[in-house]
Parts: structure tokens; sequence; C-alpha cells
């Protein structure tokens, strides 16, 4: 087996698969059309048995197609890893096949995928939110979601009733927020990067 992919292992099984630009490890762009059977080959004949990450990526509200999926994956013999990106077939909904019949633990990984972006994986088990409530009707790190939030109902009706309060946007204290790259980890909190504006004091211009 193969201890690294180059475009040369890919090219005579699936020619519609390119390089992509990377400053780290190989990656390519796969159609979606061929993925179930591109990252099956990467596991059973170039010996990327381990799937360590899958996740949505919106680049754009002007981009065509707007979003799409990536998906690192090692090899256990020599710790070597490559990247496949796919883009989605569709916009609403943005879709591709699931990767749940090659690797079991892509469904909790596609479920992520499904609740922060929207994008629906065909195939998929049991597509569902894993970390907002079920009735949320937003997609988080959509480029176009708020990085304070949105203000939407409490997800319980009583507990709504009883206190007539939502969840509300979050103060942003200026944001979006960064961590400090120097000192101890300890004290490299997360932190506005201009702490200067807010909700109650808008920023200069806006």
């Amino acid at each position: 087996m193969p201890a690294l992919v180059e475009i040369s292992t890919l090219a005579p099984r699936f020619p519609q698969v390119t390089e992509r630009p990377s400053g780290d490890c190989p990656a390519f762009n796969v159609p979606a059309a061929v993925l179930v059977e591109a990252l099956r080959f990467l596991r059973d004949e170039c010996g990327f048995d381990l799937l360590t990450d899958i996740t949505g990526m919106d680049w754009g509200l002007d981009a065509s197609p707007r979003f799409g999926v990536i998906y690192h994956l090692v090899t256990t013999k020599t710790y070597d890893t490559i990247r496949v990106v796919t883009e989605c077939t569709a916009t609403e909904p943005p879709t591709v096949p699931s990767a749940t019949s090659i690797w079991p633990a892509a469904d909790w990984h596609e479920r992520e995928a499904y609740d922060f972006f929207g994008i629906r994986f065909d195939g998929h088990p049991d597509l569902r939110r894993i970390l907002m409530w079920d009735e949320y009707p937003h997609h988080p790190l959509r480029k176009d979601f708020p990085l304070a939030g949105i203000e939407t109902p409490l997800p319980d009706p009583e507990i709504a009733a009883e206190t007539g309060t939502t969840l509300i946007a979050a103060p942003m204290a200026g944001g979006p927020f960064v961590a400090p790259q120097q000192d101890h980890v300890s004290k490299r909190e997360p932190r506005a990067r201009d702490e200067s504006w807010n909700e109650q004091n808008p920023k200069p211009g806006s």
C-alpha cells in the first residue's frame, strides 16, 4: 500500500479528481458523484483506514457552489494525512452522499455538519441535529448567520410561557473573539479583538 497518495494514484481510477492547493498535506477535489467510491478506494487500496474529521464549508453567499464538505483521512501505518474536498450538488439544501457506509464514525461528524451548515448527507442512517434542538430554524456556521447569534424562542414552550423570555443574541463586546498567540495557555482565553464597541455602544461608522 502506498504511504502517500498523489494525483497519479487516483487519476487512472478517477479522472474527475484534481489536486487542490494545500500547505500541509496532499489535498484533492473529488466530485460528489464519485465521492463514496473514491473514499472507499482510499481506505481499501491506499491504506487510509482512519477518518479523523468531516466538516462543512460555506464559501460565501456569492460562491457557486456555495457549500462543500472536507474530509481528513489518516493511515495508521505511517500516519500520513490527506484531505478530500467535495462540492455540494445543490444550495438548498446542499447535499452530498454519506460516508457512514465506509466509516461508521462519520455518523456524528455528518450530523454536526448538518446541524451547523444545513448540509444533507444522502444515505445517513439517522440525520438529525446533534447540538441544537430539532426545531432550531438556523444553521449557526453559515456565513450569513450573525456572529452574535439570532434571538430565538426557547425550545421548551412551558418555560417560554412561564418566563416570557427568548434566547437573546450574545453581546459581542466588539467581537469577533480571538485567542492571544503569546503567553501561557492558561492566560490565552478568547477575547474581543476590539472591546470599545458593543450592542449598546455601536461600532464607529456602522
